[in-house]
């Protein structure tokens, strides 16, 4: 039996986009309904243990991974928050120096100026603030010691959290609810304001009528299929499942981009022994940034964990990994993050989504280049021994791609913008070239690496269509 439901705007997915997207259009006296294929996740069962946590709150359980040289792991949360819910809540706005490539290369109408009023009514909404050092934790202190030493530009990240006490596990759900994700903030608000939520809900389709947009059809995880009819319609499935949903509603196929173009920041990471107890579990994991080679396409920023998420980090085996776990309170561990110039793409096989991505010479370079520096900087902080994510013997200059244990947490870029019909999917308004009424809102929109955590760029831009569409900008 086919159920219908009314609307004015169907929104797919409650993430980043999504969810900012449903709240400030049902605020703003729109009839909103917000299409989510996970469910809500109650905090009051977040456990803190990693594998548990990663079987309950990131799709196909944290395992998602790409096809290429070298393979990467791509964890996608899954539920009400999308990533949000269990990225680090690391806000970044965009570099200038990004938004003017918008500018010149993709035609778009971005500006610091003209974002900001977006930028600040999203960190206002988070509660985004700046970390403490008495916070962030003897893990931070470490990398800044090695920072302050070598004269590298570095300072606390800011951070959409409220009242953190921390824990420690913002990968694994924050047991707090002090991380402000979509899931406690926008979407309460969406509800509050008329919103109907459906969770469990897998849409099949975008329908069009004549190349406008009419709904979306959907079905549950029961079987039942149900359409929304609605004039607007925003994609917000997220960079690896979007381009699929358009696909299949044969949408965004002009420019011959859509599932193209993808970008990774891919990233790995480095322990040290320290002299002194740092006890990675205490404090905010990713609190402490150094971006003295950000312009270059490297980036470090904090990253940490409890005694089980080390375990299976730790790039040790047998004797050498037993021994350092035996002395994990004096553990420090440290993130390299690539703004990368290699791109894969995605592509649907039966239910399936396939990503392909390779590390180019040049990304290879900047992963050679940072994990010297990695050591550089443990070392400067008095480090007794660096544990960098390579087979025994191979030093950083001569790492191959297949030495690398890589990971990646923001893709971004397979339904790219672009004013150019014949060079992108969306517009310069995130409209879907060739459509009236299909808009996206996620990180697929967003044309190309940013070298920063991209969440503040996705609820700025999502915060931006919403006032289009609502006659306010």
């Amino acid at each position: 039996m086919t159920v219908g439901l009314e609307a004015d705007v169907c929104v797919i997915g409650a993430g980043a986009g999504g969810a900012v997207a449903a709240a400030e259009l049902a605020e703003g006296g729109m009839k909103v309904t917000l299409l989510e294929e996970g469910h809500w996740h109650d905090p009051d069962r977040f456990t803190a243990r990693p594998p548990g946590m990663l079987a309950e709150l990131y799709r196909d359980g944290g395992q998602t991974v790409t096809l290429g040289n070298p393979p990467i792991m791509l964890p996608l949360g899954r539920g009400l928050g999308g990533t949000t819910l269990v990225n680090s809540g690391t806000c970044f706005r965009t570099p200038s120096y990004v938004l003017e490539r918008w500018q010149t290369e993709f035609g778009l109408d971005v500006s610091e100026d003209s974002l900001r009023p977006f930028f600040e009514r999203v960190e206002k909404a988070l509660s985004v603030g700046e970390v403490t050092p008495e916070l962030a934790g003897a893990n931070a202190a470490v990398a800044r010691r090695g920072a302050e030493r070598l004269g590298w530009s570095h300072g606390y990240l800011r951070r959409n959290a409220k009242g953190c006490v921390g824990s420690g596990v913002c990968a694994f759900g924050c047991p707090t609810s002090a991380k402000q994700h979509t899931g406690i903030t926008y979407i309460p608000r969406a509800r509050a304001a008329g919103a109907e939520i459906v969770t469990g809900a897998k849409v099949e389709r975008i329908l069009l009528d004549g190349g406008r947009a009419t709904g979306a059809s959907a079905r549950l995880e029961s079987g039942a299929r149900f359409t929304v009819s609605a004039p607007i319609v925003i994609g917000a499935a997220g960079t690896i499942h979007t381009p699929a949903l358009l696909t299949r509603s044969g949408l965004g196929g002009g420019s011959g981009q859509l599932g193209r173009n993808l970008s990774l920041h891919p990233a790995t990471g480095a322990f040290a022994l320290m002299d002194e107890t740092v006890d990675m579990a205490k404090g905010v994991p990713q609190s402490f940034y150094v971006d003295e080679f950000s312009k270059e396409g490297i980036m470090f920023e904090g990253v940490a964990g409890p005694p089980s998420y080390a375990a299976m980090s730790l790039p040790l085996v047998g004797e050498r990994h037993e021994r350092a776990m035996s002395n994990y309170p004096r553990l420090a561990q440290f993130g390299l993050m690539v703004s990368d110039s290699s791109r894969g793409h995605v592509r649907s096989v039966g239910s399936r989504t396939l990503i392909r991505y390779d590390l180019t010479d040049d990304d290879l370079a900047r992963f050679r280049t940072g994990l010297a520096r990695m050591r550089e900087l443990f070392e400067a902080a008095g480090a007794r021994e660096v544990y960098l994510p390579l087979p025994s013997g191979v030093a950083p200059e001569r790492a191959r791609r297949r030495d690398l244990k890589l990971m990646a947490f923001h893709p971004l870029g397979t339904a790219r913008a672009d004013a150019r019909a014949s060079h992108g999917v969306l517009d310069g308004d995130l409209a879907v070239h060739g459509a009236s009424g299909v808009y996206v809102a996620d990180g697929s929109a967003v044309p190309s690496s940013l070298g920063v955590n991209p969440q503040m760029t996705i609820m700025a831009l999502a915060t931006r269509l919403a006032f289009k569409l609502l006659g306010k900008g």
